[in-house]
């Protein structure tokens, strides 16, 4: 059997509506992929520091997303997290398959383009990366009358769904980046965030387990 692709979840985690709403929508994505994702929240590591400087956090969170087999973003707002966009650039750096999500009816950014998001176009246009824009305030209403526990689960349930969509779709694209680059691309990164979040002996381990599984033997 399979392990889990793991998913790292990048995006807003600064208050309670978005605390919430990610451990829900993680939890979902879980449940409706019937364990085929198994969903990484930065948030929960947030308390784990022992020396909570800026430094460390940041470090920790490249260090889960390195590890990670996926990144789903919150591109959610008129403008975009700015930790978020940091993290999915980077992931595009090592070609980690990536869900970009907007559950946000608003327009914004270059939307009127006629291939444009409602975000800054760069960041569109990456391989191996799959757009899902959706009306987070239609699925509201659709499901407002219910109680309240049943209303969470067909709500996070309709979005996990569709997210899973995505998530099928874009882990089934070969990578570009072949197997036998994939140390050198990985040690780049590192010195690029200016920190060795992996030692060498790890890092190899990190790339056998992702090697048939995000990247393709080739």
């Amino acid at each position: 059997m399979k392990r889990p692709l793991k998913i790292y979840f990048a995006g807003d985690l600064f208050d309670a509506r978005t605390l919430g709403g990610n451990l829900l929508l993680a939890r979902a994505i879980e449940r409706v992929s019937a364990g085929r994702y198994r969903v990484m929240l930065p948030q929960d590591g947030e308390s784990e520091n022992a020396l909570r400087t800026s430094r460390n956090i940041r470090d920790a969170d490249f260090k889960l997303l390195f590890s990670c087999d996926i990144i789903v973003a919150n591109f959610d707002g008129s403008d975009l997290d700015s930790g978020t966009v940091v993290e999915f650039c980077f992931a595009k750096m090592l070609d980690i398959p990536a869900v970009l999500i907007r559950t946000d009816f608003r327009k914004a950014g270059d939307g009127d383009l006629p291939d444009g998001e409602p975000w800054n176009l760069m960041c569109s246009h990456y391989p191996r990366t799959e757009v899902l824009n959706l009306n987070a305030m239609e699925y509201y209403h659709r499901f407002k009358n219910e109680d309240t526990a049943l209303f969470l689960n067909r709500f996070y349930n309709t979005i996990a769904q569709e997210v899973c969509s995505k998530l099928d779709k874009v882990t089934a694209v070969p990578s570009w980046l072949k197997t036998a680059d994939l140390l050198s691309a990985y040690l780049t990164a590192q010195k690029a965030i200016g920190a060795e979040i992996f030692s060498g002996k790890d890092l190899q381990k990190l790339l056998e387990e992702k090697t048939g599984s995000i990247y393709s033997q080739c």
